[in-house]
């Protein structure tokens, strides 16, 4: 594929505005597909509001703003599209189904994607009657400020569809990373979520605050993380030295395979995070607004550095 695509982005809520807004920035002209008629109606004001925030001028947000086309025919979003990026909700038969239906009114040549977290992206393609041309791309949130992409190749996935979408995603800016095994979570959220588990453990347990593990975190390795991953890290340090730490630590680890009671706890209360005012922690309007101006500052000032 080259030139200028036809880009359809199935959701035009957090993930799916972010997508559309990466490629429409690009040149492409991106139709944003939604069942519910209300995430239509807002999507372009979301998207001047994500330009906004990442310091793009009028001019440039409103050459992007015209690349952008709100659909609420699935059918007619896809018809001549070159690539479709599914941003549904994460329910493995609500996005089964959704595809089933692009694949009904997409060409033939149009290559599939699912973005998702942790769902396997073979439980979501494999009732397709043309399975290679169907893969994961697992963006970021949020999507149109965060560099990586993971690409999951399916047991089916053409090698040249695959090359053809990570070429695609560097082409917009993106960091394409290929995951070569369809696992659960991919690499990304792997990593992350055996940080969130022993997190949650270290809170559980009254061995700190909440507020305690994000500092710890923020004040100390995850400042080197953008630079120096943990493999990197661990060679840095000496695989030797690695080895003896581990020796020590691991058996104390949390290595639960269900999630913590706590956790399961605080859903139950319906401390459900910033959404309802407290989770780990309580949240006030004004905290909220404040971690996400902060997210949004530091990854524009993080871009620049490393350029």
């Amino acid at each position: 594929m080259t030139g200028k695509l036809n880009i359809t982005v199935l959701g035009a809520g957090l993930m799916g505005h972010g997508i559309a807004l990466t490629f429409a920035r690009a040149g492409h002209g991106v139709t944003v597909y939604d069942a519910f008629p209300a995430g239509l109606e807002v999507l372009k004001d979301r998207v001047a509001a994500s330009l906004t925030a990442m310091g793009i001028d009028d001019r440039e947000s409103a050459e992007t703003l015209t690349r952008i086309t709100p659909e609420a025919d699935l059918a007619v979003a896809v018809k001549n599209a070159a690539v479709v990026f599914e941003a549904a909700p994460e329910k493995p038969d609500l996005k089964r189904a959704l595809f089933k239906e692009v694949e009904a009114s997409a060409p033939e040549t149009c290559i599939l994607a699912s973005n998702t977290s942790v769902i396997p992206i073979t439980t979501i393609m494999s009732d397709l009657r043309n399975k290679g041309r169907a893969l994961g791309t697992h963006w970021w949130n949020p999507p149109h400020m965060i560099p990586l992409v993971e690409v999951i190749r399916t047991q089916w996935t053409d090698e040249a569809d695959l090359d053809t979408m990570v070429n695609l995603l560097a082409s917009v800016g993106k960091t394409p990373v290929r995951v070569e095994k369809d696992v659960a979570g991919f690499i990304g959220n792997r990593l992350q979520h055996a940080m969130w588990r022993e997190a949650i453990y270290l809170v559980e347990s009254g061995v700190c605050t909440a507020e305690a593990v994000d500092q710890v975190v923020n004040a100390s390795f995850g400042r080197r993380l953008s630079v120096l991953g943990p493999l990197a890290n661990a060679d840095l340090v000496g695989t030797d030295l690695t080895l003896d730490i581990l020796e020590n630590v691991l058996a104390d680890l949390d290595n639960r395979p269900a999630p913590s009671p706590y956790l399961r706890r605080l859903v139950e209360e319906g401390k459900l995070g910033m959404k309802s005012g407290e989770g780990f922690r309580s949240w006030t309007p004004e905290d909220m607004e404040d971690v996400r101006q902060r997210v949004a500052t530091h990854l524009r000032r993080l871009e620049t550095i490393l350029k």
